[in-house]
């Protein structure tokens, strides 16, 4: 993706299942735990770069220990703060104890981040003010173990309003009005409520003394989750550790944001991608296991851990945005993803350059587009396979059948991004001046006059970057045409489950259908959309339908791309601009598993995100400059 998106959150769970002086006597270190985490978190830092968090829990600590620690960070680099702050203060705690570096009881009882349950969080700020407070996890204190709870998770909610009004009906008083505030509350009253249960029931049989002990035995975590997530809508992976030290990952019913763990004898490890526990624990793909959609990995405190339902799971709708750019492409799936949408597109390239491929030169942006780019090189020698094949069939011979068997795809890099120029300045009149000199290219590859350049990104949502400056760039090179090719389909539709594409007027192909409606005489049906739409919010069916679909209806997809081929080429370049976009259908293939296609197609998940974009609509044709959820 040319243009810089903030998207989503990710998470690392840690729990040891052996004693803590196990870790000590085999790995040498009482920061075995803490060491695997930060490993775990740097692995998925491409999730979030804006801030991050780590809270540790001990177990089994006497009275008078502190056995929660947790420190967050928006100092850049967040990972790295962190942890050098947890290993200073580590060298401090120990200075002048030596002889107690390998004794697990005196560490724990003195140290900082060394205990069994440890919680990491890495934050994209989509829309929220990118403060401490911000940052997961969040921590709601009691002074009984287990009524202490530290929540962390990738998610967004789509009816914050109807949550916060449910705990206004329970007595709240929440601080805020926003979803992570909801959440952590929902799930606290609830965790409340089961500590409240479990006392009632066996008050008559314990002491209060024992009665914590009690308590903290049999906590029924999944069904506190039921109670508290039920009115949930949106899209999640919360992860949440309970003071006495059960922790739970909870996963949204339809499976939109993605959740993995692994186990052996030592760990229970969860994470947001699974080459994050790979590299640090080691284990095959294929011992990675998936959290199934509307259920919750749920650890208890004496380190049992098992799935369990806590909401119906309804059709699953994982994201295929993940696939196609976010997560971390070295998953060995998600590689052959991205390889295979590459390759679906090599008919359409071949159709834009008139199967000539002695005239055209192919690269790619940025680097995350570079395996796409991959498969749409493999798609073009398998066709060039085909072509020689056919052409020893008929006899062809001498040069021109030397020719063809020479004849390769010409491969060069052509769009270089300067890392030493920063474009996140706030004057948008100067930052475009250095947007259009973020980029440099290579001079004397092409042709003038002669050569096709064929670009490979991974998306293309706004279009500005290619317009302010990778095509003005490009056409320095003088070739005769350029086609920018987007391994991802068009981008019709706002997000609402957690990354920031949430206002219309933001998207070009939104831009594109307007202009087309305008040069179609049907500008009226934006009106009648805006119509529907208020309707929908006034008489509460908004949830029901998406009405927005309507204005692209009376256009086929290829008038759409053309058009935003015209959007984003500049007045005074001479190069033709052609844009060409994956298809629908061809992602589902490449993708089968991950058919959450809500960007492309405006077929959300939920009802909440019907209601987002018809309510983006809204906010767009009254001028309103703020996201709908």
């Amino acid at each position: 993706m040319s243009e810089q998106i903030k998207h989503e959150c990710g998470i690392a769970l840690i729990r040891l299942r052996k004693p803590y002086q196990y870790y000590i006597d085999k790995y040498g270190t009482p920061l075995y735990g803490i060491n695997k985490l930060y490993m775990m978190m740097e692995k998925q830092s491409n999730r979030g770069q804006d801030g991050a968090g780590v809270a540790v829990i001990k177990l089994n600590v006497p009275p008078g220990s502190r056995y929660i620690s947790r420190y967050r960070s928006i100092d850049a680099p967040p990972i790295a703060k962190i942890f050098q702050k947890i290993h200073k203060k580590y060298k401090k705690s120990v200075k002048g104890h030596k002889d107690k570096l390998l004794d697990a009881d005196w560490q724990k009882e003195n140290v900082a981040f060394t205990g069994e349950v440890l919680l990491g969080h890495l934050r994209y700020g989509t829309h929220g003010l990118n403060s401490i407070e911000n940052c997961h996890p969040f921590l709601r204190q009691n002074n009984w173990r287990s009524r202490n709870l530290v929540v962390a998770g990738n998610f967004n909610m789509t009816n914050v309003d109807e949550l916060f009004n449910k705990l206004l009906s329970l007595g709240q008083h929440p601080k805020e009005k926003v979803d992570t505030v909801t959440v952590m509350e929902k799930i606290g009253h609830f965790l409340d409520e089961e500590n409240q249960r479990l006392f009632d029931l066996y008050k008559d049989q314990y002491t209060n003394a024992e009665m914590s002990q009690v308590i903290e035995s049999r906590m029924d975590i999944p069904r506190m989750l039921r109670r508290s997530c039920r009115d949930f809508d949106g899209g999640y992976t919360m992860a949440g550790i309970i003071g006495h030290g059960g922790a739970f990952v909870a996963r949204d019913p339809a499976g939109i944001r993605p959740a993995y763990y692994y186990a052996n004898d030592e760990v229970v490890v969860v994470a947001s991608e699974r080459p994050a526990i790979k590299a640090a624990f080691g284990p095959e793909y294929d011992d990675i296991k998936e959290i199934t959609p509307g259920h919750a990995l749920v650890i208890n405190k004496d380190g049992d851990f098992a799935e369990h339902q806590f909401i119906a799971p309804i059709e699953k709708k994982s994201c295929s945005f993940e696939r196609i750019y976010f997560s971390r492409g070295t998953d060995p799936a998600i590689y052959n993803e991205r390889k295979e949408l590459g390759r679906l597109l090599v008919p359409q390239v071949l159709k834009s350059i008139g199967n000539d491929l002695e005239n055209a030169v192919f690269s790619y942006v940025p680097n995350t587009a570079e395996t796409s780019f991959l498969g749409l090189l493999l798609g073009l020698e398998e066709y060039l396979a085909d072509q020689r094949q056919q052409a020893i069939e008929l006899g062809v011979r001498g040069e021109d059948l030397k020719k063809l068997l020479t004849l390769r795809p010409r491969v060069e890099k052509l769009v270089i991004k300067d890392a030493k120029i920063r474009t996140f300045i706030t004057d948008d009149d100067h930052r475009d001046v250095l947007v259009s000199q973020g980029y440099d290219t290579t001079y004397g590859v092409v042709r003038p006059g002669i050569d096709t350049l064929v670009l490979v990104d991974d998306s293309i949502v706004r279009g500005t970057t290619l317009e302010k400056s990778i095509l003005r760039i490009l056409d320095r090179l003088g070739p005769k045409k350029i086609v920018l090719v987007s391994s991802a389909p068009q981008i019709r539709y706002p997000d609402c489950y957690g990354i920031d594409m949430s206002k219309v007027k933001e998207f070009v192909t939104f831009r594109a259908a307007l202009a087309l409606l305008k040069e179609h005489g049907q500008s009226d049906l934006l009106y009648n959309v805006l119509e529907e739409c208020k309707s929908g919010i006034w008489n509460d069916r908004a949830h029901e339908q998406n009405f927005v679909k309507a204005v692209y209806d009376s256009f086929t997809y290829e008038e759409v791309s053309r058009k935003v081929a015209e959007i984003i080429r500049p007045a005074d370049i001479n190069a033709q601009v052609e844009v060409i976009f994956q298809t629908v259908d061809n992602l589902h293939q490449a993708c089968p598993n991950h058919t959450g296609d809500w960007y492309f197609t405006g077929n959300y998940p939920t009802p909440g995100g019907n209601k987002v974009v018809n309510k983006a609509f809204v906010n767009f044709m009254s001028g309103v400059s703020v996201r709908a959820y």
